[in-house]
């Protein structure tokens, strides 16, 4: 909390949703990983669902340098 409240401001209420490190999935039997076009969900009951698109990461660092349309 201490990290993420350094980069930004951190509100009563407010969920922060880190998941697990790189690897652990191994340790499943048998072993699974996320893969692009899967979506990450979590709820919270009463509230709603936060769901995030699990993305080809090379995909994404292209999308993300992309240079805006101009007019």
């Amino acid at each position: 909390i201490a990290i993420i409240s350094e980069y930004t401001t951190l509100q009563p209420g407010d969920l922060i949703a880190m998941g697990t490190p790189p690897g652990v999935g191994h340790a499943k039997t048998p072993p699974r990983w996320l893969k692009p076009g899967e979506t990450v969900e979590i709820e919270i009951e009463g509230i709603g669902i936060c769901a995030s698109p699990v993305v080809d990461e090379a995909e994404h660092r292209a999308a993300a340098t992309a240079q805006p349309l101009t007019a």
